[in-house]
């Protein structure tokens, strides 16, 4: 039935969402075939506002890899947004060195978010061959939020969490990031480059994460003793 446009859409009720959301924890992950590594999507806006905390990025997703090997190792995909229209994605690598080359050539651009771009390219990349999980940082929301959040709903019941860290002070933004996570079975967190140490902590929980399973994490999170790795794992219902 078409709707005219200037009246406001319905919102879900308190009651719809709890139903979804135990829909979505009902629904079991795909596991990837024997003998395959985990597979992490780290995606970044490369937008002109992210040049500050670009370097800072690139570096700590390097530190990933080594933190994950002892589990197993990870195959990690980066891809970026910027510019106009622009959207990358590596290919799978396993080669932390590779990795670090082809994101030193990387600049931020000014241009709009495409974070439903993001969430669209996950669940394609998992539909073909399972994907862990999807680590997202970004500090801006320019998009419809009832669209990302039908695309999160569509990666919880993929079996695909999102891990949204939230740069900045865009109030808008951190919730949607936070309703994305939630729908997607993942978890929010501040990205904060000021603090690189708690930074490194949560991005190597959530490479134990696609490495090893919900058990590694919860372990990941006991060992670490980090108030912030516990509270991801909190999210994550470890």
């Amino acid at each position: 039935m078409s709707q005219d446009k200037n009246t406001p859409a319905p919102r879900s009720t308190g009651s719809d969402v709890d139903a979804f959301l135990n829909k979505v924890a009902a629904t079991p992950a795909p596991r990837p075939e024997a003998g395959r590594k985990g597979r992490l999507l780290f995606a970044l806006d490369a937008t002109a506002s992210r040049q500050p905390t670009w370097a800072q990025a690139s570096k700590l997703q390097m530190e990933m890899f080594s933190v994950a090997a002892g589990l197993g190792g990870l195959e990690m995909q980066v891809a970026f947004y910027r510019g106009f229209g622009e959207f990358r994605a590596t290919q799978w690598l396993t080669d932390g060195d590779d990795l670090l080359r082809r994101m030193k050539k990387v600049s931020c651009i000014g241009g709009h978010t495409q974070i439903e771009r993001v969430l669209r390219h996950a669940l394609n990349e998992t539909r073909k061959q399972k994907v862990a999980a999807l680590v997202f940082v970004g500090d801006c929301l320019e998009e419809n939020p009832d669209t990302l959040c039908h695309l999160a709903g569509e990666m919880g019941l993929n079996g695909l969490p999102a891990f949204m860290f939230h740069e900045g002070d865009d109030r808008q933004a951190q919730q949607v990031f936070q309703q994305v996570a939630k729908l997607s079975g993942g978890a929010c967190c501040r990205f904060d480059a000021n603090s690189p140490k708690e930074l490194h902590d949560l991005l190597s929980a959530v490479a134990v994460f696609a490495a090893g399973g919900r058990k590694a994490l919860a372990d990941y999170g006991k060992s670490s003793g980090n108030r912030a790795v516990l509270q991801l794992t909190h999210q994550m219902g470890g």
